[in-house]
């Protein structure tokens, strides 16, 4: 089951609106095919009631609304009307896993508390709603109230409900602990259906998840990229990608190849970012940086695990900077379609080499302009050239463009606004190659450093990720102003789209 729209989204700062809830939603369930969503919280807001309802909507009309589920409350019933009203038909009823929240939070006695459940269950069975119920704080419990714990699972089995959902709430459990706790259970009560809900505060939510599946755990709530309050929860990408390479009796439906797609798409909607060292989804995990790693993939993949990233829709990378070596100039040389004589390449990788001791990013796309610069060639003069522009920013206004741009030797002029400066110049370039039939690539992200160590008046340098149907590439461009950073780093996209096209 993915928890990412509803407990993912308890990540601070994390709001989805209605249609990014329904598209993330229909993702999970179509391209990443997982067997269940867990959408909302019943009775948050308004807001939350209108994207259930949409999604409840759509998974009607496609078969998969025994698919949907929410989070419910023990509360007179409230729940259960907004869930009839939302026309969702699982509730995943939060209640008391441990005698100390029990004692201290709700300050009942078991009997009490085991009572309003079956209550709270037997409504929505009469309502066409069936019920799993969660056991929160459920991994303190084991460790200090074992007898509580076993008490409310005995009462548990004589309730119509189709799964115990155990949640490690606090994110605490070793993986010892998971196996024993959950092997315990299991062998206790064989018959019941056990849901491993992991949470990550010490790092170890995927370790602990394998520990849990080896001792018999029957189901897995998850999140894309690992989403959740505090440290998050249990990341989908990692554990899948463990079940499939360490556990390979269990047979899971998730589709690794669309991992990457719904990460990135998650990450858009959440604006919560993918840290480049995140196993699987993560911007660097498929890079080589080591000039000898790419030797060694030369030689026979001395350096490829079983992680091979074409699993998940991606490619390995070899990246430029000081700890480069030819192998890895020479890797990104024939994606260029481009090939040196071993003189000529040592000039390279040198030049490379310093503009990494200089914290200076280099992109395969840099290459071409290190080869004219390095070689004295004019093999890779610029074809399309900025020659002129005027930016304005005035309070009152919108900020504004006037560009003269040089595209097949003819000279274009445009003028545009648009919601920064650098927005504005866009819209005019956008213009000028309108007029040429020739459709820009999409940017897709937008970074500007400052190297460490260096004052206001240092160079910037700002990275541009852009994206044609056919690829993904970054162009860089540095200067002490960011806005022509930015320019210049279009600059050079528009040759790389012109030599691309030839």
């Amino acid at each position: 089951m993915d928890t990412t729209l509803r407990d993912g989204e308890q990540t601070s700062g994390v709001s989805f609106s209605v249609s990014e809830k329904l598209t993330i939603a229909r993702l999970l369930l179509e391209e990443l095919q997982v067997d269940r969503v867990e959408v909302a919280s019943a009775r948050v807001s308004e807001g939350e009631f209108e994207a259930v309802r949409a999604i409840v909507s759509w998974a009607e009309k496609h078969g998969a609304l025994e698919r949907i589920e929410v989070l419910s409350f023990v509360d007179n019933g409230i729940s259960v009307d907004w869930m009839e009203r939302a026309g969702v038909r699982v509730q995943n009823l939060l209640t008391k896993g441990s005698l100390n929240h029990l004692t201290y939070q709700l300050k009942k006695t078991p009997e009490q508390h085991f009572a309003e459940i079956a209550s709270v269950i037997a409504l929505a069975q009469s309502k066409g709603i069936s019920s799993n119920v969660y056991l929160e704080d459920w991994s303190n419990g084991m460790r200090h109230s074992t007898d509580y714990v076993y008490q409310y699972l005995d009462f548990l089995q004589t309730q119509s409900i189709k799964r115990i959902l155990l949640p490690d709430t606090l994110g605490i459990l070793t993986p010892a602990e998971s196996f024993t706790f959950i092997s315990s259970i299991k062998q206790r009560y064989p018959g019941l259906h056990i849901d491993f809900h992991a949470h990550n505060d010490y790092d170890l939510g995927t370790a602990n998840v394998l520990e849990g599946l080896k001792a018999g755990a029957d189901g897995l709530h998850l999140t894309v990229n690992g989403m959740g309050e505090r440290a998050g929860n249990a990341p989908m990408a990692s554990v899948v990608a463990v079940i499939n390479d360490f556990l390979p009796e269990l047979e899971i439906g998730v589709k690794e190849s669309a991992i990457y797609s719904v990460s990135k798409l998650v990450e858009t909607f959440s604006g919560i970012r993918i840290p480049a060292n995140k196993p699987i989804v993560g911007d660097n995990v498929f890079t080589q940086t080591a000039g000898i790693h790419a030797d060694g993939d030369n030689k026979k993949n001395l350096y490829f695990n079983d992680l091979l990233p074409e699993r998940f829709g991606r490619k390995r990378k070899y990246a430029l900077g000081k700890t480069s070596g030819k192998a890895n100039i020479e890797k990104n040389l024939q994606e260029l379609g481009l090939k040196l004589n071993d003189e000529d390449l040592k000039k390279v990788t040198q030049r490379v080499i310093e503009l990494g001791d200089r914290k200076e990013t280099v992109t395969k796309e840099d290459l071409p302009y290190i080869i004219s610069d390095v070689l004295a060639s004019n093999a890779f003069e610029e074809e399309v050239l900025v020659e002129a522009y005027v930016l304005t920013n005035t309070k009152g206004l919108r900020p504004s463009a006037t560009l003269a741009v040089r595209i097949h030797g003819e000279l274009f002029e445009e003028h545009a606004q648009g919601d920064g400066q650098f927005d504005a110049f866009m819209n005019a370039l956008t213009a000028a190659y309108t007029k040429n039939k020739i459709k820009l690539p999409d940017l897709i992200d937008y970074t500007v450093r400052i190297a460490p160590g260096s004052n206001s008046d240092a160079l910037c340098e700002t990275i541009i990720t852009w994206e044609t149907p056919t690829k993904t590439f970054k162009t860089r461009g540095l200067d002490s102003d960011q806005t022509v950073c930015a320019i210049k780093a279009t600059q050079k996209m528009l040759n790389i789209i012109l030599r691309d096209e030839k």
